[in-house]
């Protein structure tokens, strides 16, 4: 409907609420936030709260984010975790419903990271599969079902795909110390591809197998040869 607005799920004194409980027990705070208007919530609450340093706020989503809010984020230490599956999966009905401008805005992973953010990303499964490859592709292509290149100011080169899918993530659950990258004193968690996805091209990065899964220095799943 022309004009219409979403509703929060929660009025922002009960989500302030909530957020001072959790924050006051020492708790790390993962938010959904899918409009702009509760990312606008979230900013505000942070702020309102004085989280200490290092709080490490995640908002899961941060889908509809206007440009005006990432300085914001970088600002008072909130970091998106976004889902660029939308763009494929949902992409050409976000032009209808949000017109082309604020649509190439959706998941501005890339802008994110421009401003030092962690970023990470997520597949929400299972609103979409869980292929990592895939999420991956969305990220670097940002190509909707019909293949129109939604927002190709936010792609992704294919290591900063890889970070946000890996290190990033193991940042914002504080295990980056043990976690996301193979590096000496880390756990040996890794998977063995069919292809090198900094060498691949973009358009056969979703076609790239896993051939085996290595947990802690032992395979723990391998393709049958």
């Amino acid at each position: 409907q022309e004009n219409w607005r979403a509703q929060g799920i929660q009025p922002y004194p009960a989500f302030l609420a909530t957020a001072k409980a959790a924050s006051a027990a020492g708790l790390q705070l993962f938010i959904h936030a899918n409009g702009d208007a509760a990312m606008d919530d979230v900013i505000n609450a942070v702020d309102t709260l004085k989280l200490p340093a290092g709080h490490r706020t995640i908002v899961i989503h941060s889908q509809v984010q206007r440009p005006d809010q990432l300085p914001r984020y970088a600002a008072m230490g909130i970091t998106p975790s976004y889902f660029t599956n939308h763009t494929y999966f949902w992409g050409d009905v976000h032009r209808g419903n949000f017109g082309e401008e604020r649509a190439a805005h959706i998941s501005p992973i890339r802008s994110a990271m421009a401003l030092g953010l962690n970023a990470s990303n997520h597949s929400d499964f299972i609103v979409t599969p869980l292929d990592p490859m895939f999420i991956l592709w969305t990220s670097m292509a940002r190509t909707t079902r019909s293949g129109f290149v939604l927002g190709s100011a936010e792609r992704l080169n294919a290591w900063a795909g890889l970070k946000a899918l890996t290190i990033n993530p193991a940042w914002a659950y504080r295990e980056e110390g043990r976690r996301g990258s193979i590096e000496v004193g880390k756990l040996a968690d890794f998977t063995l591809l069919s292809a090198n996805p900094l060498t691949t091209p973009v358009a056969r990065i979703r076609g790239i197998k896993v051939l085996g899964t290595m947990k802690e220095g032992r395979f723990v799943w391998e393709t049958v040869k």
